[in-house]
Parts: structure tokens; C-alpha cells; sequence
């Protein structure tokens, strides 16, 4: 599956979605664009899953007919996401076409 990271996306994560093509919205000049225009690009260009940790994508977007999955991390700091990597790699891993699912991210 191609994945894009959203901005905020630790980059270490990558490392442990290896059966994946992850891609950085940064690195395609895609920074720039809000949330709806990123979600129109990452379609248009093929990827299958959108990993955020922009906990209100799904409050400020309408997601109703989008092709992409979307898989959103709670708390965007390494330190904890890196505790959580198998349970984010079953989230990306169960993402289904058109699914939203949140991945809470315990601070302890």
C-alpha cells in the first residue's frame, strides 16, 4: 500500500510500516496544501492511506466518499509513538478504503 505522512507524522514510523511505500506530503511540495486539497492530492496521486496526527481532520473535513484511508495518531511526539509502533502498523495494516480509524497514544 502507499502511505502518505501528514507533516506531523514522526518520520521514525516509516521504519516500521516496511511492507509499505510511505512518502512524506513534505517531500511532494504538499505542505502548503490544507487538509482538503492534501486529501484531494494523495487520491489523485494514488496512495491508500493518510497517516496524521491531526486529531481534527474528521471534524473539519467531510469525509463521506473519500477513497483514502485515514489512520490518526492522538499525540504526535516519538518518544510515545514509538512504544505504539505494532498497534499503528494493525491499524494501517486493517485500513480499508474509505476507513477513519484513531489510534489513541497512552502518555504512560
Amino acid at each position: 500500500m502507499r502511505i502518505l505522512f501528514d507533516n506531523g507524522t514522526p518520520r521514525g514510523l516509516a521504519g516500521a510500516l516496511t511492507d509499505h511505500i510511505v512518502e512524506e506530503a513534505r517531500s511532494r511540495g504538499w505542505d502548503i496544501l490544507g487538509n482538503g486539497e492534501l486529501l484531494d492530492a494523495a487520491e489523485a496521486a494514488g496512495f491508500d492511506i493518510f497517516v496524521t496526527t491531526d486529531r481534527n481532520i474528521r471534524h473539519q473535513q467531510n469525509l463521506t466518499g473519500r477513497k483514502i484511508a485515514i489512520v490518526v495518531l492522538d499525540k504526535a511526539r516519538w518518544k510515545l509513538i514509538r512504544r505504539r509502533l505494532p498497534e499503528i502498523a494493525a491499524a494501517v495494516a486493517a485500513a480499508e478504503q474509505g476507513s477513519f480509524v484513531e489510534v489513541e497514544i497512552p502518555t504512560d
